[in-house]
């Protein structure tokens, strides 16, 4: 089950960032709940060499603003991922 905050807020861990393929600077970023069964993306636009937003490890985020990972290995592949960012890292960790 998801690491539940409060009633409305789950935290999430960092399992992907993938750069956008085309012109628009787009980092997105995907975080996961520790299962891998819901995710919730982010993405940021890098503005300038010295635009510079922290990234960290965990996120809380309203369980409305989460997705479903419908796909069974991609729920595995976000499930380990998610639990090796909580093995190596404090949710406030700047990646």
């Amino acid at each position: 089950m998801s690491e539940t905050t409060d009633e409305d807020t789950v935290q999430v861990w960092l399992v992907e960032r993938t750069y956008s393929d085309d012109e628009q600077n787009l980092i997105i970023l995907t975080y996961s709940t520790p299962d891998g069964t819901r995710d919730y993306r982010k993405e940021r636009a890098l503005t300038s060499f010295t635009d510079v937003r922290d990234t960290t490890a965990a996120v809380d985020v309203a369980s409305t603003n989460l997705g479903t990972v419908n796909d069974p290995d991609t729920q595995e592949q976000y499930a380990a991922e998610a639990q090796r960012m909580r093995d190596k890292h404090d949710p406030n960790d700047v990646i």
